[in-house]
């Protein structure tokens, strides 16, 4: 989710102080005229141009994600002028530039911007808001990277709007300033008829404020209940690392905007995070308050915690790393581990949470072909791009989000049982020390490092790196979590398979590719292929084929009619066990792995 470094703001200032720094200037102008139709006006105007040809772009990569977007399609109208109002037709070397030529040292673009998906990836306009990322926004120049920009919206007329965003907010109503070009893509907006929430934080001497920005249908009754949640998770994540990041202008803004048709998204952000769903507070309160806690442990780890591999973030191309099973995973582990932690969800709850990571990685036949580090490698494939041609992800992915939620698991638990007083939460913090406090990129030998330095051991360091961060092996989660005083807890059920079934006219469609390892795959059903019946009962719906199952075990074997590609035949099947798993508190557990227990849950604020 969000992926770029910066300098601290008083070394940019320093930098604005060249003479040729000096003249440059980057300032946007938006307006809405044509909201019911998700349209926004934009006029970009660039100061102190340097060179004869000034390359105009739109990204093609966004903050926080890995894959390729192409922001280029959703402009048009574009009008090139300079500061003289004298049209210049500028040259199309590509489908996110255009080259502009003939200029007097000022090149204004004007152009339309379509927006009609407010996630945390593109922009969304309509009557009621205008939500926008800056890169689906934004077009920018090469060569005024680090000219000071300033961004200044005119909302519809009779609109009571106001404006969440990270950027810097200035004297003059709707207007804001970034210190350079990075900024300012790392910065979403938020305009509409908010409700605002505020609280400050005393911390090591400075105070900072948090602010909750909400778009939403809901009550100010629902909105207290989210704050006062929101504050306990914010004061969870401050306990693992000892402290917050110091914020820019000392501020950091939960983005929400939780309306019917709106897609459902977190995407973090240098100071702020964007946080979004088609579902209101009084149902989703608590998956909304998830995803706000994973967004903020963000502002630690991959904003300030950040992978040299993603240094500087390029937005001409995707974005390779080989760290997102800790940049995300770890995150993701964080995210449910400190929702329970803060009160918000009971230890029933979060454990069976926390064993899902486990059955994901245990039943996938992915981990056969990539590592941790090379599944992260695979996030431009995959993280919210889009293919036309069906792939085999079923058989050679496992998400770094989910293989990174299980590492974690498996690091805390061994941390916890091998070395005396320490757990993930002190790993954390001496990366937070090392590499996010100081804003030094790390690498994996960096990681490898901490982790001997943080044990004493070296050698245990790199045997888990050898074994599980470049290497495929899973972790002993078995006997790890006998030691923490739980159970890894199997199922007896009999199942099919893991694939997911489409039950339409008296038919059970396999909806995706099968499983390598699994039973409908060595049976040699696949995507799209119907199962009519089993044992001679019609598959109506997924009641009647759980009960048709019950009826028998792992190992047993049943017969299935299908129908695949046209041909109706049966063929013999070996029921799998559910990988189904669960961590379940032992009643009998020592002593000490009852204090491991306890002492990993416990809240620490």
């Amino acid at each position: 989710m969000k992926k770029t470094l910066f300098t601290a703001l008083a070394a940019v200032a320093l930098a604005f102080a060249s003479p040729v720094m000096a003249q440059q200037s980057v300032s946007y102008q938006v307006s809405f005229e044509n909201a019911v139709h998700h349209e926004a006006s934009v006029t970009a105007t660039f100061k102190g141009v340097q060179t004869p040809v000034l390359e105009v772009r739109m990204a093609r990569s966004s903050p926080g994600r890995y894959a390729l977007h192409e922001f280029a399609k959703n402009v048009y109208g574009v009008r090139v002028t300079d500061g003289k109002g004298n049209p210049l037709t500028p040259g199309r070397p590509n489908l996110h530039q255009w080259n502009v030529t003939g200029h007097d040292g000022t090149v204004v673009v004007k152009y339309t911007l379509f927006a009609d998906h407010p996630d945390g990836t593109y922009a969304g306009v309509n009557l009621t808001h205008a939500h926008l990322n800056a890169p689906a926004t934004f077009m920018y120049a090469l060569g005024l990277e680090q000219a000071p920009i300033r961004v200044q919206f005119t909302p519809p007329a009779g609109q009571n709007w106001t404006a969440a965003t990270q950027l810097k907010p200035e004297t003059a109503p709707f207007t804001f300033s970034a210190p350079h070009f990075q900024y300012l893509m790392d910065s979403p907006i938020e305009l509409a008829s908010l409700q605002w929430r505020e609280w400050t934080v005393q911390d090591k001497g400075r105070s900072q404020k948090i602010r909750i920005g909400l778009h939403h249908g809901g009550t100010p009754e629902e909105l207290d209940e989210y704050t006062q949640k929101a504050q306990r998770i914010v004061q969870e994540n401050q306990a693992v690392f000892g402290e917050l990041p110091a914020f820019d202008f000392g501020e950091y803004t939960f983005i929400a905007c939780y309306l019917p048709g709106t897609p459902g998204d977190g995407m973090e952000h240098r100071n702020s995070t964007v946080i979004t769903s088609s579902r209101p507070l009084k149902s989703g309160m608590t998956p909304h308050l998830s995803t706000l806690s994973h967004e903020f442990f963000h502002a630690w780890n991959v904003e300030r915690i950040r992978p040299q591999s993603l240094e500087p973030f390029n937005f001409a191309d995707a974005n390779m790393s080989g760290e997102l099973w800790l940049a995300e995973g770890f995150t993701s582990y964080y995210g449910t581990l400190l929702m329970h932690r803060a009160g918000v969800t009971s230890v029933a709850d979060y454990l069976k949470s926390a064993a899902y990571p486990i059955m994901a990685v245990a039943v996938s036949p992915g981990k056969e072909y990539f590592s941790p580090v090379e599944m992260s490698q695979q996030a431009p494939f995959v993280d919210a791009s889009r293919s036309v041609d069906p792939t085999n992800r079923t058989n050679t992915y496992i998400s770094y989000y989910t293989y990174g939620n299980a590492i974690a698991l498996g690091l805390d638990f061994t941390l916890r049982t091998r070395f005396k007083n320490l757990s993930l939460d002190d790993y954390m913090r001496l990366l937070w020390q090392r590499h996010g406090k100081a804003e030094k990129p790390y690498t994996l030998p960096d990681l490898e490092k901490a982790l001997a330095d943080l044990t004493k051991d070296a050698a245990f360091a790199q045997d888990f790196f050898k074994r599980h961060i470049y290497g495929k092996e899973m972790l002993p989660y078995e006997a790890l979590a006998n030691q923490m005083g739980l159970t890894l807890q199997a199922s007896n059920a009999a199942v099919l398979g893991w694939e997911g079934l489409r039950f339409q006219n008296d038919q059970a469609i396999v909806a995706q590719g099968t499983f390598s390892n699994g039973p409908l795959y060595q049976a040699g059903l696949d995507r799209d292929d119907a199962l009519l019946t089993l044992n001679g009962q019609k598959l109506t719906d997924q009641k009647t084929l759980d009960s048709l199952l019950t009826q028998h075990k792992p190992g047993d074997q049943v017969q299935l009619e299908v129908l695949q590609q046209g041909t109706k035949k049966t063929v013999s099947v070996t029921l799998a066990r559910d990988p189904e798993l669960q961590l379940v508190p032992q009643e009998k557990a020592t002593k000490a792995a009852r204090a491991r227990r306890e002492a990993w849950l416990r809240k620490k604020a």
